[in-house]
């Protein structure tokens, strides 16, 4: 894990305001979660029970956003990964298709 993704999986699981270079986390109190962004684009939600929401930024499937999802998903043990260019996410259910928006418990 990139040592960006290691501060941004530590601000997640802290519940504070984090931002460096591309990456930003945003704590709400009021929402109990956090909210994961990548070049200012929502990638991720966070809720304080872990339920993890991911989101490919609403542009083309990047490298980048797929290891920052990778980092979240580590906590929960989901993985995202990519086979003939569509993406897949590895959940403790089984593989599924990748869907913006999507839930891993």
């Amino acid at each position: 894990m990139r040592k960006i993704e290691s501060q941004m999986v530590e601000a997640v699981a802290n519940h504070v305001c984090w931002k460096s270079s591309n990456t930003q986390v945003i704590y709400s109190a009021v929402r109990g979660a956090s909210e994961v962004y990548l070049h200012n684009n929502l990638i991720a939600i966070v809720d304080l029970m872990g339920r993890t929401q991911i989101m490919d930024g609403g542009y083309r499937k990047s490298n980048t956003t797929k290891s920052r999802l990778n980092a979240l998903l580590s906590r929960v043990g989901g993985r995202v990964f990519a086979k003939k260019f569509e993406w897949f996410v590895n959940t403790p259910e089984g593989v599924k298709e990748f869907e913006n928006g999507m839930i891993v418990a």
